[in-house]
């Protein structure tokens, strides 16, 4: 509009100019007077647009640099899955696990046992208490450094909720640490424990009495290949005769974990070890015992797709480390003197993968302590072992259809035992 007037204006001042110019100059000075005009205009009008121009860019600009992300240079991630799971639980003997946590998910400790006599009994369970979500945020620094953070929960194993009505669970906390270049200080899984050789189940864990499972608050350190932490201590006992455990949080040194890892073009290996104070203080009792234990894990492609995941652990005092803390890491003595349990564990499995949508898992999963009978009694767990087989289904991305057999037997030093036979259907989405 501003640039149509001024033009207008021009030409108007000009026409009242042209009778007294006509009088002094010819038709074509006249013309090229007025091409001289509208070139003036031209020039100023441009001018005027650049000031308006710069003016407009004064005024956005401060607002654009004064973005958090542009000005922290923070990401921030939210994710986690939605997961629904279905079982029917068959045990040959009628003590059922106690509680929920025995059929939330497979705990070999808990696998009823029994002389013959109780009748078989059915259990089935529905829940979504295995959903769980997460945040993370990574910040890249002035100086060339990265400053991360990741919390999670889920609702298991919280114990507040209960069927009646609402099915309602309170969150617990799984993770929660922060990274500052090589250092890691926080809750998460142990260093002793090797995340990426855990089998594929439609179980929560799969494996379970078979592995190292621990999360706990650390301080690590990483060195390319190499791992060292200083972890929460927390030593389990049975009581002189059996009858039990303790748990005694009277540690006063941290437990140390070493690893390494190696990863190849078809295989990743690691092999950790760790290093333990089991220590108990109650009354007359004050006694401490070391203890050392070694695992072994890794993950081999075989083909194209499929690969072959193993676990061995083996150790003297382990206790609450392998097989979801199915043998205690010590026992007491007649003088009250800790003596450190023995223990044994291994998991493999083959994952095939049938085409892009179908996959399937065989999995093998046992457990040993080595029981001094004459202090732990004969009520305490000799042997576990099971079998798993799965199919599970991707019919569109980072949706998980499965179903799965799970048979387990345990026997105990008195030679008792008892066996589950569990079904198990899920649906997992993630995001």
């Amino acid at each position: 509009m501003k640039t149509r007037n001024l033009i207008i204006t021009g030409l108007l001042a000009s026409c009242i100019a042209l009778p007294t110019i006509a009088s002094e100059q010819s038709v074509d000075e006249r013309i090229q007077l007025l091409e001289q005009q509208l070139q003036e205009l031209k020039a100023t009008l441009k001018a005027q647009q650049a000031e308006i121009k710069q003016v407009e860019m004064n005024t956005i600009a401060p607002a654009q640099s004064s973005a958090p992300a542009s000005k922290s240079g923070t990401t921030y991630k939210f994710g986690g899955f939605v997961k629904a799971t279905a079982s029917l639980s068959d045990y040959s003997e009628g003590d059922r696990p106690p509680g929920n946590a025995g059929r939330d998910f497979y705990i070999p400790g808990l696998v009823p046992v029994g002389d013959g006599s109780s009748n078989d009994s059915a259990d089935f369970d529905f829940s979504a208490k295995e959903s769980r979500i997460n945040f993370k945020s990574s910040t890249e620094l002035d100086n060339g450094s990265k400053l991360s953070s990741f919390i999670e929960m889920d609702f298991l194993l919280t114990g507040d909720g209960n069927e009646r009505v609402s099915n309602s669970y309170n969150p617990r906390l799984r993770h929660a640490f922060l990274t500052y270049n090589n250092w890691l200080v926080g809750q998460t899984w142990s260093t002793f424990q090797n995340v990426g050789a855990l089998p594929e189940s439609v179980d929560f864990l799969g494996a379970s009495e078979g592995i190292i499972f621990e999360r706990q608050p650390m301080v690590r350190y990483t060195n390319g290949p190499w791992q060292f932490a200083l972890e929460n201590p927390e030593t389990t006992v049975t009581p002189f005769g059996g009858g039990g455990r303790i748990v005694t949080d009277d540690a006063s040194t941290p437990d140390l974990v070493g690893r390494y890892n190696y990863k190849g073009e078809r295989s990743s290996i690691s092999v950790a070890a760790l290093v333990r104070s089991l220590q108990y203080e109650d009354g007359a009792i004050d006694s401490s015992e070391s203890s050392i234990g070694l695992s072994l894990t890794g993950k081999v492609k075989v083909g194209a797709r499929d690969d072959i995941r193993f676990n061995l652990n083996t150790g003297s005092g382990m206790g609450r480390y392998a097989g979801l803390n199915t043998a205690n890491g010590a026992v007491l003595d007649a003088s009250g003197e800790l003596q450190a349990i023995d223990s044994t564990s291994a998991a493999v499995s083959y994952r095939h993968v049938w085409n892009d949508k179908w996959r399937s898992n065989f999995i093998y999963s046992t457990f040993s302590a080595d029981n001094d009978t004459a202090l732990t009694g004969t009520g305490v767990t000799k042997s576990v072992s099971s079998y798993q087989v799965n199919l599970l289904t991707s019919p569109a991305p980072k949706l998980t259809l499965g179903v799965g057999y799970l048979f387990a037997e345990r026997e105990l030093e008195s030679g008792i035992d008892g066996d589950l036979g569990r079904l198990i259907f899920t649906a997992k989405y993630g995001f």
